[in-house]
């Protein structure tokens, strides 16, 4: 996912073998890769309401199952982004497609929620095999003059594959039910796989490329310790012992990694690069930022289908009013940039982003489409305003030898964001539901009661066989159960990115000219001579 490239053609011109249709195929191919990767993050929030109907899943498995994919993503993409780099990037590719298509094909044949759970983290870990190919392969095979349009397509793409996942999940549910959905990604997996085949060149850089077995060990036991914690600590109390566990070994993975990183030769990523404020506030914001776009996506689509009715294509239909704000306000903000600076744009967008919850968090089971809508139009507002600032920022505050090192650490947060923001207001949501419906359950059998408790979409389907006077009674404690968990998770959502707005404007930098690789100086030479020249390239291809 770096723009840098690897592979030996100092002049930066692509091997004069590969003709202009070919590298037109090449970056098709890769581009049908990255759609695999982004549409199977999105997409399985619309399946989410069926399948806790229909395997009867928690609340908190239905978080897992979402976010068992993106944990895997998030942990594992540097060090097998650095294994593509060694073995070459197309053989790694392939066999991450491999793994991912027979995970998802499984998937569909799933009967338990702890089967599903599996194969999406399986598919975790193929997507992380199979997306630092995509870029560096593309910068690999165009030559300088034509790389940053190519790069320009990658990167519409990799925000468009998220809608089409979208859009293709509610169509398949519709017609054919939750399973459709991974049968689908199976058969897209194939296509991937046959086009890379026979389109993409193998490029690799064995003599700078270093696998950090430790660093990514640690960095995994980090992350995922941390999922596991916040989403136990919110379904059995803080003080839980599973819950306890997560958060020791995230502290332990956290801990560990940044020793092992100080005193390794060739580490993932240096500690030492948050010492620049640029680097550190870009970071936290695009963390901040991502955590709440796909916990959002959890649980807002999960209203659309459940309160106001929807079907998965309309709920898909719904949420794409944002591009109408999205496009513009992105082509504005780097303008806002040049006049107001990064703090202030960014920070401005954060508020923005956190508005939006707040506007949507005081929405009833009654409210309608509309309001949501506001709030929406609040969200994406925010989101496009601070996502160009804090990519600058990021960039911007390293010299031109390090933007390999910036490239790997903007997407790697953007997938841990990703991981943190399903765990964190999905099992806010959770809690606050399961509290609040609890005393609607006095009446009912055991069986009904723990369906109930467990999901407001079992619980729906149990107040319609109660029928009667007492299923729409229980239907409507549902929905306001419901709200209340919705409304929770927001605010706690909301008061994250607030935190992470004032971090932000602590660090950032005040003025456009000290984010120009100004700031710290001594710090950047620091790195430049001793946070170890390889770092870029354990990181080339991601």
């Amino acid at each position: 996912m770096t723009l840098i490239q690897t592979v030996p053609n100092p002049d930066g011109e692509a091997p004069p073998e590969i003709s202009a249709a070919r590298r037109t195929a090449v970056l098709v191919a890769m581009c049908i890769s990255l759609v695999l990767v982004v549409a199977s993050v999105s997409s399985l929030n619309l399946a989410l309401p069926e399948l806790a109907v229909d395997l009867g899943a928690s609340s908190s498995a239905l978080t897992w199952i979402a976010d068992g994919y993106t944990v895997a993503l998030a942990a594992l993409v540097l060090p097998l982004g650095a294994l593509g780099d060694r073995l070459g990037r197309r053989n790694v590719l392939l066999v991450g497609t491999v793994v991912f298509g027979i995970a998802a094909l499984m998937a569909s044949f799933a009967d338990s929620t702890n089967a599903v759970i599996i194969c999406r983290v399986i598919m975790g870990v193929g997507a992380a095999m199979i997306m630092p190919g995509t870029l560096s392969t593309i910068t690999a095979v165009f030559p300088a003059d034509q790389r940053p349009r190519a790069v320009a397509v990658w990167s519409a793409f990799s925000v468009a594959g998220g809608v089409l996942g979208l859009l293709a999940a509610g169509g398949l549910l519709e017609a054919w039910g939750w399973s459709s959905t991974f049968a689908a990604t199976a058969i897209l997996a194939a296509v991937s796989f046959v086009a890379a085949l026979a389109f993409a060149p193998n490029t690799s850089d064995p003599d700078h490329a270093h696998v950090d077995i430790p660093g990514g060990v640690l960095s995994a036991v980090c992350i995922g310790g941390l999922v596991l914690g916040i989403i136990e600590g919110a379904e059995k109390g803080w003080t839980d012992t599973l819950a306890l566990t997560g958060f020791g070994l995230a502290a332990v993975g956290l801990i560990g990694f940044v020793f092992w990183a100080l005193h390794a030769k060739n580490p993932l990523i240096d500690p030492r690069l948050f010492k620049l404020r640029g680097f550190s506030a870009g970071s936290i914001g695009i963390v901040v930022q991502f955590l709440a776009l796909f916990g959002f996506f959890y649980v807002g689509l999960q209203y659309l289908q459940l309160m106001l009715g929807y079907s998965p294509l309309k709920s898909a239909v719904s949420l794409l009013p944002i591009a109408a704000v999205v496009m513009p306000v992105s082509s504005l903000s780097p303008r806002l940039v040049v006049r107001f600076g990064v703090k202030a744009v960014m920070v401005s967008g954060l508020v923005l982003l956190a508005s939006g919850f707040v506007v949507i968090a005081q929405l009833s089971e009654s409210s309608g489409y509309v309001p949501f809508l506001i709030g929406l139009l609040v969200f994406g507002t925010g989101l496009a305003m601070s996502s160009t600032p804090a990519t600058t920022a990021i960039v911007n505050s390293l010299p031109p030898a390090k933007q390999g090192v910036a490239s790997a650490m903007n997407d790697t947060t953007r997938e841990i964001g990703s991981a943190l923001g399903v765990a964190l207001l999905g099992s806010m949501y959770s809690s606050a539901y399961a509290d609040s419906v609890d005393d609607s359950l006095a009446n009912l059998p055991a069986e009904g009661a723990h369906a109930v408790s467990e999901s407001a979409a079992a619980g729906l389907e149990v107040a319609g066989q109660v029928g009667g006077e007492a299923g729409a009674q229980l239907a409507h404690a549902i929905r306001v159960a419901f709200m209340d968990g919705l409304s929770t998770s927001l605010v706690v959502g909301a008061a994250v990115v607030v935190v992470g707005a004032i971090l932000v404007a602590w660090l950032a930098p005040r003025r456009r000219d000290e984010v120009i690789g100004a700031e710290e100086p001594d710090v950047v030479s620091a790195i430049a001579t001793d946070a170890h020249d390889a770092l870029a390239d354990v990181v080339a291809g991601q």
